[in-house]
Protein backbone atom coordinates (compact mmCIF):
# COMPACT_ATOMS: atom_id res chain seq x y z
CA UNK A 1 0.00 0.00 0.00
CA UNK A 2 2.77 2.58 0.80
CA UNK A 3 4.82 1.63 -2.47
CA UNK A 4 1.32 2.33 -4.26
CA UNK A 5 1.01 6.06 -2.64
CA UNK A 6 4.59 7.10 -3.58
CA UNK A 7 4.18 5.84 -7.44
CA UNK A 8 0.96 7.40 -7.60
CA UNK A 9 2.46 10.55 -6.04
CA UNK A 10 0.37 10.88 -2.99
CA UNK A 11 2.82 10.34 -0.25
CA UNK A 12 4.99 12.74 0.60
CA UNK A 13 7.91 12.34 3.24
CA UNK A 14 8.19 13.99 6.46
CA UNK A 15 10.91 16.43 6.19
CA UNK A 16 12.10 18.26 9.45
CA UNK A 17 12.98 21.26 7.63
CA UNK A 18 9.50 21.96 6.63
CA UNK A 19 8.65 23.20 10.24
CA UNK A 20 8.28 26.48 10.96
CA UNK A 21 8.46 28.34 14.27
CA UNK A 22 6.61 31.84 14.53
CA UNK A 23 6.25 33.72 17.44
CA UNK A 24 2.75 34.18 18.97
CA UNK A 25 1.40 36.51 20.51
CA UNK A 26 -1.43 36.99 23.29
CA UNK A 27 -3.54 38.87 20.55
CA UNK A 28 -3.18 35.52 18.44
CA UNK A 29 -5.05 33.21 21.44
CA UNK A 30 -8.63 33.13 21.85
CA UNK A 31 -10.20 33.48 25.49
CA UNK A 32 -10.34 29.62 25.65
CA UNK A 33 -6.72 28.64 24.36
CA UNK A 34 -5.39 31.34 26.98
CA UNK A 35 -7.33 29.87 29.82
CA UNK A 36 -5.79 26.23 28.30
CA UNK A 37 -2.27 27.49 28.37
CA UNK A 38 -2.35 29.44 31.73
CA UNK A 39 -3.83 26.13 33.87
CA UNK A 40 -1.34 23.64 31.91
CA UNK A 41 1.37 26.03 32.41
CA UNK A 42 0.45 26.23 36.16
CA UNK A 43 -0.03 22.31 36.44
CA UNK A 44 3.68 21.49 34.91
CA UNK A 45 4.96 24.20 37.42
CA UNK A 46 3.45 22.19 40.53
CA UNK A 47 4.63 19.01 38.88
CA UNK A 48 8.03 19.97 38.64
CA UNK A 49 7.80 21.66 42.43
CA UNK A 50 6.31 18.25 43.99
CA UNK A 51 9.16 15.84 41.55
CA UNK A 52 12.13 18.44 42.87
CA UNK A 53 10.65 18.36 46.56
CA UNK A 54 10.30 14.72 46.42
CA UNK A 55 14.13 14.44 45.45
CA UNK A 56 15.15 16.21 47.93
CA UNK A 57 13.64 13.77 50.14
CA UNK A 58 11.11 16.17 52.00
CA UNK A 59 7.27 15.60 52.03
CA UNK A 60 5.39 18.59 50.12
CA UNK A 61 2.70 17.93 52.38
CA UNK A 62 4.38 19.39 55.23
CA UNK A 63 5.38 22.44 53.39
CA UNK A 64 1.41 23.15 53.95
CA UNK A 65 0.75 22.24 57.23
CA UNK A 66 -1.81 24.66 58.80
CA UNK A 67 -0.44 26.90 61.76
CA UNK A 68 -1.45 27.66 64.87
CA UNK A 69 0.11 31.39 65.33
CA UNK A 70 -2.39 34.05 62.99
CA UNK A 71 0.65 36.63 62.97
CA UNK A 72 1.07 34.05 59.40
CA UNK A 73 -1.86 35.70 58.29
CA UNK A 74 0.00 39.31 59.37
CA UNK A 75 2.96 38.76 57.52
CA UNK A 76 0.71 37.67 54.18
CA UNK A 77 -1.67 40.52 54.51
CA UNK A 78 0.93 43.28 55.55
CA UNK A 79 3.47 42.40 52.58
CA UNK A 80 0.57 41.48 49.66
CA UNK A 81 -0.45 45.69 50.79
CA UNK A 82 2.79 46.94 50.67
CA UNK A 83 3.23 45.58 47.17
CA UNK A 84 -0.35 46.63 45.76
CA UNK A 85 0.53 49.92 47.23
CA UNK A 86 4.10 50.33 45.50
CA UNK A 87 2.29 49.14 42.18
CA UNK A 88 -0.61 50.98 42.43
CA UNK A 89 2.07 54.54 42.82
CA UNK A 90 4.08 53.32 40.12
CA UNK A 91 1.30 52.86 37.72
CA UNK A 92 0.47 56.38 38.63
CA UNK A 93 3.95 58.05 38.06
CA UNK A 94 5.44 55.75 35.14
CA UNK A 95 4.50 55.77 31.64
CA UNK A 96 2.43 52.44 30.61
CA UNK A 97 5.03 51.56 27.87
CA UNK A 98 7.46 50.90 30.73
CA UNK A 99 5.55 48.69 32.86
CA UNK A 100 3.81 46.62 29.76
CA UNK A 101 3.60 42.89 30.05
CA UNK A 102 2.32 42.71 26.48
CA UNK A 103 -1.45 42.79 26.96
CA UNK A 104 -1.59 39.26 29.39
CA UNK A 105 -3.30 40.79 32.52
CA UNK A 106 -5.45 42.61 30.60
CA UNK A 107 -6.50 39.41 28.44
CA UNK A 108 -7.31 37.11 31.84
CA UNK A 109 -8.99 39.83 34.04
CA UNK A 110 -10.75 42.29 32.08
CA UNK A 111 -14.16 40.29 31.25
CA UNK A 112 -13.61 37.75 33.86
CA UNK A 113 -16.07 36.56 36.84
CA UNK A 114 -15.02 37.36 40.17
CA UNK A 115 -15.19 33.48 41.39
CA UNK A 116 -12.70 33.09 38.22
CA UNK A 117 -10.51 35.77 39.29
CA UNK A 118 -9.93 34.67 42.79
CA UNK A 119 -10.05 30.62 41.70
CA UNK A 120 -7.14 31.90 38.54
CA UNK A 121 -5.05 33.72 41.63
CA UNK A 122 -4.85 31.42 44.20
CA UNK A 123 -4.25 28.37 41.59
CA UNK A 124 -1.67 30.86 40.78
CA UNK A 125 -0.28 31.18 44.14
CA UNK A 126 -0.22 27.37 45.05
CA UNK A 127 1.20 26.38 42.13
CA UNK A 128 4.18 28.88 42.03
CA UNK A 129 4.99 28.95 45.52
CA UNK A 130 5.18 25.63 45.62
CA UNK A 131 7.96 25.32 43.25
CA UNK A 132 9.60 28.71 44.03
CA UNK A 133 9.86 28.79 47.70
CA UNK A 134 8.91 25.18 48.62
CA UNK A 135 11.13 23.68 46.01
CA UNK A 136 14.00 26.20 44.17
CA UNK A 137 14.39 28.40 47.61
CA UNK A 138 15.51 25.02 49.65
CA UNK A 139 18.44 24.69 47.19
CA UNK A 140 19.47 28.07 46.08
CA UNK A 141 18.30 30.16 48.51
CA UNK A 142 16.21 33.69 48.10
CA UNK A 143 18.11 35.57 46.25
CA UNK A 144 18.76 33.27 43.56
CA UNK A 145 15.17 31.99 42.97
CA UNK A 146 14.27 35.56 42.75
CA UNK A 147 16.78 35.88 39.71
CA UNK A 148 14.61 32.53 38.34
CA UNK A 149 11.08 33.87 39.10
CA UNK A 150 11.75 37.65 37.22
CA UNK A 151 13.56 35.09 34.39
CA UNK A 152 10.53 32.89 33.96
CA UNK A 153 8.06 35.71 34.09
CA UNK A 154 9.23 36.51 30.53
CA UNK A 155 6.44 39.20 29.34
CA UNK A 156 8.25 41.68 31.70
CA UNK A 157 11.92 41.79 30.75
CA UNK A 158 11.40 44.29 28.18
CA UNK A 159 11.45 46.85 30.21
CA UNK A 160 13.25 47.23 33.62
CA UNK A 161 10.53 48.28 35.91
CA UNK A 162 8.04 45.16 35.72
CA UNK A 163 11.00 42.78 36.15
CA UNK A 164 12.54 44.75 39.02
CA UNK A 165 9.37 44.57 40.85
CA UNK A 166 9.21 41.08 40.35
CA UNK A 167 12.17 40.27 41.83
CA UNK A 168 11.61 42.62 44.52
CA UNK A 169 8.22 40.92 45.10
CA UNK A 170 10.06 37.16 45.07
CA UNK A 171 12.79 38.32 47.27
CA UNK A 172 9.46 39.38 50.13
CA UNK A 173 7.99 36.72 49.43
CA UNK A 174 10.95 34.11 49.96
CA UNK A 175 11.35 36.44 53.42
CA UNK A 176 8.16 36.00 54.63
CA UNK A 177 8.74 32.08 54.38
CA UNK A 178 11.82 32.10 56.26
CA UNK A 179 10.20 34.33 58.64
CA UNK A 180 7.69 32.59 59.55
CA UNK A 181 8.63 28.76 58.39
CA UNK A 182 5.21 27.78 56.36
CA UNK A 183 4.11 28.09 52.46
CA UNK A 184 0.67 29.83 53.13
CA UNK A 185 2.54 32.87 54.26
CA UNK A 186 3.67 33.34 50.40
CA UNK A 187 0.80 31.61 49.18
CA UNK A 188 -1.53 34.20 50.98
CA UNK A 189 0.57 37.14 49.92
CA UNK A 190 0.65 35.80 46.44
CA UNK A 191 -2.82 35.06 46.06
CA UNK A 192 -4.03 38.76 47.19
CA UNK A 193 -1.72 40.52 45.02
CA UNK A 194 -3.05 38.70 42.08
CA UNK A 195 -6.86 38.72 42.96
CA UNK A 196 -6.36 42.11 44.20
CA UNK A 197 -4.58 43.70 40.84
CA UNK A 198 -6.96 41.34 38.68
CA UNK A 199 -9.95 43.32 40.53
CA UNK A 200 -8.26 46.46 39.78
CA UNK A 201 -7.95 45.24 36.30
CA UNK A 202 -11.43 44.29 35.85
CA UNK A 203 -13.43 47.19 37.15
CA UNK A 204 -10.96 50.15 35.70
CA UNK A 205 -12.47 48.54 32.26
CA UNK A 206 -15.53 48.63 33.37
CA UNK A 207 -15.66 52.26 34.38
Amino acid sequence: MLEYFEQAGSYEKFDIRNIRIRKVSVDDLDDRLLLINLYATQAITLIIGLIWIFFQGRNPLNLLQFFDDPIVLLWGAGFAAAVIAADLLISRWVPDEASDDGGVNERLFRNRPLWHIFLMSFIVAVCEEMLFRGAIQHSFGPYWTSIIFAAIHVRYLRHWIPTGLVFSISYGLGWIYIRTGTLWAPIMAHFLIDAVMGLIIRYRRES
